[in-house]
């Protein structure tokens, strides 16, 4: 009689004890959660995004087209690096003379539209490995009886983008040396702007990158007839700061001229035999 009274009390105080314990998880009921694997790639909204700064006047390396999207070969190969890197891109068109400024002021991540490695670029930025070739081309006008030898005794007026490699050139090898007074060196916002000078016989030369000189002149009434062999590369600039950055951009170029569509690249837009020796 003792043990099943005794077996009883034990009954009810085991179930006031489950009770107890249920009540400290809340009123509301609980579902399980079921299991979930962890991914090894990153998910898309962990992506870094970085924005590229081109001209936005510089085919055949960057140009936005009709429609508003960036295209040309930098662009390009910077949408083939972010996806063999597993980042993503967007580009935004600036000023060439404002684009380093932009770069080291946090507008933009890295400047991926045929720059030129040059020592005094090296002081604030950082440059990827070199990616391509180029020499400096001379335009004159169909009409013009002008010469290249006019040109380098400097008796001709220049016309030249701000801030490019051509402008430089003149002006270290012309103007600094007294060859050619400084007011016939006329500097523009963009290429576009020289080329239409030159049709119109303001200027007597326009000086540019030879495949983007070419690709500005085509079926106007206005020819190369010589080129600088200055033997400048292009690099990306990237803020000194950002080491991880550089590293990804010289990986992915290096992985992007081993692949096939690099040649492709190259003849689409007309730059073979432009890869750096």
């Amino acid at each position: 009689m003792m043990n099943n009274k005794f077996s009883g009390i034990l009954i009810i105080l085991l179930a006031l004890l489950a009770v107890s314990f249920a009540g400290c998880t809340g009123s509301e009921p609980v579902e399980s959660t079921p299991e979930v694997s962890v991914p090894t790639e990153q998910t898309p909204g962990d992506v870094q995004i970085y924005t590229i700064g081109i001209d936005g006047e510089y085919p055949p390396y960057s140009f936005i087209d009709t429609e508003g999207n960036a295209q040309g070969f930098d662009v390009e190969s910077a949408k083939w690096i972010a996806k063999n890197q597993g980042f993503e891109v967007e580009f935004q068109p600036l000023a060439w003379d404002g684009i380093i400024p932009a770069l080291l002021a946090g507008k933009i991540d890295m400047v991926y539209s045929g720059m030129t490695i040059t020592d005094e670029r090296y002081e604030k930025v950082n440059f990827s490995s070199p990616y391509l070739q180029v020499d400096q081309g001379l335009a004159f006008n169909n009409d013009s009886e002008f010469t290249t030898e006019d040109f380098r005794a400097g008796k001709t007026v220049v016309g030249a983008q701000r801030g490019t490699t051509g402008a430089i050139w003149t002006e270290e090898n012309l103007v600094a040396t007294g060859l050619m007074s400084a007011d016939n060196l006329k500097y523009y916002d963009n290429f576009p702007s020289v080329v239409t000078d030159l049709q119109n016989k303001r200027i007597d030369v326009a000086i540019y990158d030879v495949p983007s000189l070419r690709d500005a002149i085509a079926g106007k009434p206005m020819e190369i007839r010589d080129q600088i062999d200055t033997g400048e590369v292009y690099g990306v600039a990237i803020r000194k700061e950002d080491t991880e950055l550089l590293e990804k951009m010289n990986t992915g170029l290096e992985n992007l001229m081993a692949d096939p569509y690099w040649q492709e690249l190259l003849e689409e837009y007309k730059l073979v035999g432009a890869s750096p020796k």
